[in-house]
């Protein structure tokens, strides 16, 4: 059974609307289970967990170190296009953005990635707009052929692609792919992506089980937050990484809690998501999902970062570039969004060993896959 088959025995409004009635008391007996259950969760994000946020915070510290220890591992994205011809409201790429467009040849691909690896990452994370003309299966493994050797583990955040597909990419070095599906709520899904192929909402939502049958090591997935609400978008991130968990549980499962960012269009958020309802939705999430990895971006300020670190965090971006071309030198591509951490990878990893966690560059290996 794939995730589009297990969302649809839920409705938004009605998981909204419990939501919104859970008590006091209902969070208490959410807090008091030891592994708190799907109908927990509604608790542990309704607003009557908010006075219990501390306790919530605390909790998600201990079980985080229990189950991944004070290590923070650090990764770069390398952007390769900004050309797209998907409408995203939201998005700088949106095809009808007037922005500077550039896609990069393979060979400048790997000049950027020589500007990140000096930087020490060997993490790797590849993205795109999703362009079928231009931006194609052919040319990211001309590109995976340049880049694959300098680093240890490559993934991919890119348009969704058939089963088969995924599997010609991991033959090339790919180890995990990342995905966000923006928007659980299919109602509202067609206002945010009115043309392109990223207006067929199954078509996407059923992308990480694809990736999951293809092999990926790791599956990354996210809501963007402020297009809807917050606490049923949690509720549905948090239902689509339990399925993936149990499913392909041979993939590691890694969560991300993107927040809009301002970005050409200047589309504003529908519902505002501010830094205490950040905090209460990455608890109740790592309380829900104590084995999934957490990613936090540089959209977020470099304090909140840090502040957001101890409660579930486990995978960190630095110094990243959301342009094409942007880490070998001044890039002739406009950005997808402006970031707000723009301290180097040396000074996010010095911060993060003055925090007393150990900030890991490389924690695997493709060789080890043969």
């Amino acid at each position: 059974m794939g995730f589009y088959d297990v969302i649809r025995g839920y409705r938004w409004e009605e998981v909204a609307r419990e939501i919104e009635n859970r008590t006091r008391g209902d969070v208490e007996r959410a807090l008091a289970a030891r592994s708190p259950s799907l109908d927990d969760l509604l608790s542990l994000v309704s607003p009557a967990a908010d006075p219990f946020l501390e306790e919530m915070a605390q909790r998600a510290h201990r079980l985080t170190v229990q189950r991944f220890g004070r290590v923070v591992q650090l990764f770069a994205p390398l952007y390769l296009s900004n050309v797209c011809t998907n409408r995203c409201v939201y998005c700088g790429f949106n095809a009808g953005n007037r922005i500077a467009r550039l896609t990069l040849t393979p060979e400048e691909a790997a000049g950027e990635g020589e500007a990140i690896r000096a930087l020490g990452f060997r993490h790797l994370l590849l993205l795109a707009g999703e362009a079928p003309a231009v931006v194609t299966l052919d040319y990211f493994k001309r590109v995976l052929e340049k880049i694959r050797s300098r680093f240890s583990s490559l993934g991919i955040e890119l348009f969704p692609m058939e089963t088969k597909d995924y599997r010609e990419l991991i033959d090339h070095g790919v180890d995990g792919m990342t995905l966000f599906q923006e928007t659980y709520d299919e109602g509202s899904y067609g206002l945010f992506h009115p043309a392109g192929r990223k207006s067929d909402y199954r078509w996407r939502l059923e992308t990480t089980d694809r990736a999951g049958e293809a092999g990926f090591r790791r599956i990354g997935l996210g809501a963007l937050l402020g297009l809807n609400d917050w606490r049923v978008e949690g509720f549905f991130l948090a239902l689509h990484a339990d399925h993936l968990q149990r499913i392909w549980w041979r993939s590691q499962v890694a969560v991300s809690f993107p927040r809009l960012r301002p970005a050409p269009g200047g589309y504003a958020p529908r519902f505002p998501v501010t830094d205490r309802h950040l905090v209460q939705l990455l608890c109740a999430l790592r309380l829900f999902l104590p084995d999934a990895g957490f990613t936090l971006s540089t959209r977020e300020l470099p304090a909140l970062r840090d502040s957001l670190l101890p409660l579930g965090i486990t995978l960190m971006s630095a110094g990243s570039h959301t342009e094409p071309g942007g880490y070998a030198g001044a890039s002739k591509g406009d950005a997808q969004f402006r970031i707000s951490d723009d301290r180097s990878p040396a000074a996010v990893a010095e911060t993060l060993r003055l925090m007393g966690y150990e900030p890991v560059w490389k924690d695997w290996d493709a060789a080890l896959a043969g």
